[in-house]
């Protein structure tokens, strides 16, 4: 099969290009910025004839939408952008799959819930973004949904890699160069592994399983707090920092973020029969990666 990964130079773009080097399918990476050293095509996706183009050109019978606007406190004051990428690409995107018969395989968001709940999300609970964010995203799952195209869409939370601005580098970073920080410990989730959704997506494709579609959870296995996440990173890397609890409250921002919305993974592990990596050895395998 002929494969199309849109933001190729993210964190979860570039996690598949390094499952794709094993796979037999072939993968087209495109993005709308360049990398030096980093083959990608230049793609606008918010262009249904670029779309349309580059999909017949290249015979596409995969599409994977790694592309979003996740500055979530920006979104706040740019939610025309927010909009656009999040939502009305997601469409157009969803629109030439369906004309071409191909699948759609989609990344959203833990933020489409409004994290009031003390039990871990569940794919069929009813979404209540908090800010513009998570509704664009949710606006990006209805676009997919409407246009009847065949679909797979992972929601994800905290994700996090070697590659690009993400928790565990800043945290990596500043726990060596400071010696206190403080961190929320009143917003619960699970982080993600890149590498791990990275490698699920490619199961998905290369075992052909696109035909079970629908909206799966998927984060790392565990539950625990921004300040649970960033005193493993400082000990796993070695560091003295004291990292010490504080309440959101103290860190006014923007946009809202749900206070607890860990990802129920039971759909998941049962339909496409995996086994979820423990966020913490997860953890040890990025911060390796990052040493080395």
């Amino acid at each position: 099969m002929n494969v199309l990964v849109t933001g190729a130079n993210g964190q979860l773009g570039n996690e598949l290009r390094n499952a794709a080097a094993f796979s037999r399918n072939r993968f087209v990476f495109t993005d709308i910025s360049s990398v030096p050293g980093v083959e990608t095509v230049y793609l606008d996706i918010t262009n249904i004839d670029a779309v349309r183009i580059i999909c017949e050109s290249e015979r596409i019978d995969v599409i994977v939408n790694c592309a979003a606007y996740t500055n979530v406190d920006k979104a706040e004051d740019d939610s025309a952008t927010a909009l656009l990428l999040n939502s009305t690409a997601a469409g157009i995107l969803a629109t030439v799959a369906a004309e071409r018969k191909a699948t759609l395989i989609h990344i959203s968001t833990d933020y489409v819930f409004h994290g009031d709940r003390t039990v871990p999300c569940r794919e069929d609970w009813p979404t209540d973004p908090l800010g513009v964010y998570g509704s664009t995203k949710l606006l990006g799952e209805r676009k997919v949904a409407e246009s009847g195209c065949r679909s797979i869409i992972f929601r994800t939370a905290w994700l996090y890699s070697p590659y690009g601005k993400n928790f565990v580098k800043t945290m990596k970073a500043l726990s060596a160069e400071r010696d206190s920080l403080k961190v929320v410990f009143d917003q619960v989730g699970t982080p993600t592994y890149a590498r791990d959704l990275a490698m699920l997506i490619s199961k998905v494709i290369d075992e052909d399983m696109l035909d079970r579609t629908g909206i799966y959870h998927y984060s790392n296995e565990g539950a625990i707090s921004w300040y649970d996440f960033a005193k493993a990173i400082c000990e796993m890397c070695g560091n003295t920092c004291d990292i010490r609890p504080c309440h959101t409250e103290d860190y006014p921002s923007k946009a809202e973020r749900p206070r607890f919305s860990v990802l129920d993974k039971s759909k998941v592990k049962e339909t496409f029969g995996i086994e979820i990596p423990y966020w913490r050895d997860s953890l040890a395998d990025c911060i390796k990666r990052l040493e080395s």
